[in-house]
């Protein structure tokens, strides 16, 4: 269900700008462990936006919404603490000059809107047992 303030125009907006401090682009997660580290990198800046089912050259390829929730979920319980604030939206793009070969030209993307923390810094928990912390510089995730 798409929130009032995100919609398909403000997703469309976003796909127009450069991947920065605020903005990073994944075509699908992969890795719980490393997706924890934008999560986290992102809250420790000042926030910002994870837009999923899109390319590094924007192209919009889409997602199973419940597959990559379910990876974004579990990289914040697993892999970040304390845990990041996030919100999570699926929203439905529609664009004619990506009519699927089944003839479908509507895609699902998630935009998760991360949140500044607040409190002290967010740390993400590595295999080994080791917690780094990390921070959004341009458009990578340093540790700090």
């Amino acid at each position: 269900m798409n929130s009032a303030k995100f919609d398909e125009e403000f997703v469309k907006s976003l796909i127009k700008q450069k991947e920065g401090e605020k903005l990073d682009f994944k075509q699908k997660i992969t890795s719980r462990e490393k997706i924890s580290k934008t999560l986290v990198g992102l809250a420790n800046t000042d926030g910002g936006f994870i837009l999923i089912g899109v390319s590094d050259s924007k192209r919009i390829v889409g997602i199973d919404p419940e597959e990559e929730r379910y990876m974004i979920e579990a990289a914040n319980d697993e892999f970040c603490f304390p845990k990041v604030s996030l919100t999570i939206d699926e929203i439905k793009v529609f664009d004619e000059k990506m009519t699927a070969p089944d003839g479908d030209s509507e895609k699902s993307l998630l935009l998760v809107e991360v949140k500044k923390t607040e409190g002290p810094l967010i740390f993400c928990k590595h295999k080994n047992g080791d917690l780094k912390s990390y921070k959004r510089v341009n458009d990578q995730t340093l540790v700090l």
